[in-house]
């Protein structure tokens, strides 16, 4: 068995891409955010970088494992965490809404896509 047959790499579906370029522009969003905090004094240094490295980080796990079910439920539950750093920077409760926007566009629009490729996939299946 040559080396292409054995590892042939998985397709990704329109929603698990869509919905991962989100998350990695919040892991972006929450980066700047981070020096934000530090620089106005809002947190000391260690909470501030310590908080936005774990997010950063969960954010972009996350954005890997939008390919399961649960993946995408926690994707919704850290657009609730996004929203809530306006707590610290009010103008995040804007910047966040406008992420949560995207992300639902991005989640109906991912699995429209992919009803529709799976029906061009199988053109004599019927769709009800």
């Amino acid at each position: 068995m040559s080396r292409k047959e054995r590892s042939a790499p998985r397709r990704r579906s329109a929603t698990e891409s869509l919905l991962s370029i989100v998350l990695v522009l919040e892991s972006l969003l929450v980066f700047f955010l981070t020096l934000v905090v530090f620089s106005l004094g809002i947190l000391p240094a260690a909470p501030a970088f310590t908080g936005g490295a774990i997010l950063f980080a969960v954010l972009v796990l996350v954005g890997r494992l939008t390919r399961h079910e649960w993946g995408v439920w926690l994707g919704w539950a850290l657009q609730a965490v996004i929203l809530a750093t306006g707590i610290l920077v009010p103008i995040m409760f804007l910047i966040g809404a406008g992420f949560v926007g995207l992300w639902t566009y991005c989640f109906i629009t991912g699995k429209r896509l992919d009803r529709r490729n799976a029906q061009l996939a199988n053109p004599l299946e019927e769709t009800t």
